[in-house]
């Protein structure tokens, strides 16, 4: 099979079935929730991924932005990944369907789909594929510290208030329960990017420095604690993982990067 053709077979995996680790996750929360309506609610998305996936059908009707995040070795060109990614969204967008979800900024016009693609080289070609839905991309945010409204200064425990202030604020807005990527540091379009990738990591994974590790644990516990809940019925599932990393920044500056991730948080890789 050609890498066009490769392609669009990864853009069905991703927009039909959901990662095993989130899958595995909703079930859990299933399992420990109190509240018959969160519980009712987690059992129709349990339910909604199952159909997806038997009738090889988009999990949801926001097929999102495709987001690319490739790793090639220096013979494959950019120009020339950029071109088949191109024809295979074209294709894929036919195919699946997707949802035709870019427009023109200024015409208001429908122009299909118009992928993302971030590129770094490598050993060997690897290419990860998610689809982010409007939605939760709607209630991602990026905050500067220090903020005087929050009372969150330059450190860790600025950083956990930037990410409660920004979930408080998305309620069920974003289609929870939600998936949080944090970046600080850097400057606004480091965060905003390293954040977003940072929702490609397994739920399971463990984060090698130990004073993040302890702030995602920190934050996924109070996160549900707001009792927001699935789809912002209530209940104890509000998040259902939280991953943090830093970058180098200016002394200036200290920018926190919240990228936002609804439960259909659709990744695959090839």
């Amino acid at each position: 099979m050609d890498l066009k053709n490769q392609i669009i077979t990864l853009y069905k995996k991703t927009a039909t079935q959901l990662p095993k680790d989130i899958t595995l996750a909703l079930k859990t929360a299933k399992q420990t929730e109190e509240l018959p309506l969160a519980t009712d609610t987690l059992q129709n998305i349990l339910t909604n991924i199952n159909l997806a996936k038997e009738n090889s059908k988009p999990i949801c009707q926001d097929t999102g932005t495709p987001f690319f995040y490739i790793t090639h070795p220096t013979t494959n060109t950019q120009q020339e990944l950029k071109k088949i990614i191109l024809e295979a969204t074209t294709e894929a967008t036919e195919q699946i369907p997707l949802r035709p979800n870019a427009v023109n900024t200024l015409t208001d016009k429908n122009i299909g789909n118009t992928p993302i693609i971030h590129f770094e080289e490598g050993e060997e070609l690897k290419i990860d594929l998610m689809l982010k839905g409007g939605g939760s991309e709607n209630v991602s945010a990026i905050y500067q510290l220090p903020n005087q409204k929050l009372n969150a200064h330059r450190n860790l425990n600025g950083i956990r208030k930037c990410a409660i202030d920004a979930i408080f604020n998305a309620q069920g807005k974003g289609c929870p329960p939600y998936i949080l990527g944090i970046a600080a540091g850097g400057n606004i379009e480091e965060v905003a990017h390293l954040s977003k990738k940072q929702l490609l990591r397994n739920l399971n994974d463990t984060n090698p420095i130990e004073q993040l590790k302890d702030l995602e644990e920190t934050l996924l516990t109070q996160i549900n604690q707001l009792n927001i809940g699935p789809l912002g019925l209530g209940g104890k599932t509000t998040a259902l993982g939280v991953k943090i990393t830093t970058t180098p920044r200016h002394p200036a500056s200290f920018f926190v990067g919240i990228s936002i991730g609804c439960w259909c948080l659709r990744r695959q890789s090839l």
